[in-house]
């Protein structure tokens, strides 16, 4: 359970400078109820993350980024978003640190109607598969100037789901995503387009490509993913 911190909540204009200049960006809100696993001070929760490589920028100019330490970008996130939840009168919450782990993927749906693509990743509409969740704030009140909007239909169903079929090993399938065959393959000099590029399926999502993370940035969570607990 969680509970709000009981202080003076910024307006919603407010909120989306301060994250804007922090590197974030708000992915979408919604008053929770007692199903969502928060506790009863919580009026507003708003979820916090990136849309494309909008985080790379500041996070690559952090000391985190550069220390030298495990979890760099968990630790900028946890930084951050903890300021943030400081200033603006919320608290913060993450999607690491557990277990218990946070329900971000089931909040992500309530926040902004999204629901999950072929491969299992959260698909927006406008962003396709090139966006992510870095923390949350959880609020005592609604804050002034912000309104709920009309989540837009998938564009899954009209799709020929070429991500299906663009895994080299097959990896995403009815039954679900084989993590370890994938990392398998990674680790291979067969893995080096995956490696360098970044996740063949998820680069096929004819959704938004503009989006998709540069080189530095694909490195940087090909490695991570690769050295990480399967």
């Amino acid at each position: 359970m969680t509970s709000a911190v009981e202080r003076p909540v910024a307006g919603y204009a407010e909120i989306e400078a301060r994250l804007a200049a922090a590197g974030l960006r708000p992915r979408g809100a919604f008053c929770p109820d007692r199903d969502d696993g928060l506790g009863p001070g919580v009026a507003w929760l708003l979820l916090l993350g990136a849309i494309g490589g909008s985080v790379w920028p500041a996070f690559e100019k952090s000391a985190e980024y550069s220390d030298g330490e495990a979890n760099p970008l968990d630790r900028w996130s946890a930084r951050v978003i903890g300021d943030l939840a400081q200033s603006l009168g919320g608290t913060a919450l993450y999607p690491f640190g557990g277990p218990p782990y946070r329900p971000f993927l089931r909040w992500a749906q309530q926040a902004e109607g999204l629901t999950p693509s072929p491969l299992g990743m959260l698909i927006h509409p406008l962003h396709g598969l090139w966006h992510s969740y870095r923390g949350a704030l959880a609020f005592a009140a609604v804050p002034a100037g912000w309104h709920t909007g009309d989540p837009s239909p998938s564009p899954c169903p009209e799709c020929a789901a070429p991500c299906l079929s663009a895994c080299p090993v097959g990896a995403f399938t009815a039954e679900g995503y084989d993590v370890v065959t994938c990392r398998r393959h990674l680790a291979t000099e067969a893995g080096t387009p995956c490696m360098s590029g970044g996740c063949l399926a998820r680069r096929a999502c004819p959704v938004a490509p503009d989006l998709a993370y540069d080189r530095e940035q694909t490195d940087f969570h090909m490695r991570a993913f690769l050295g990480s607990t399967p």
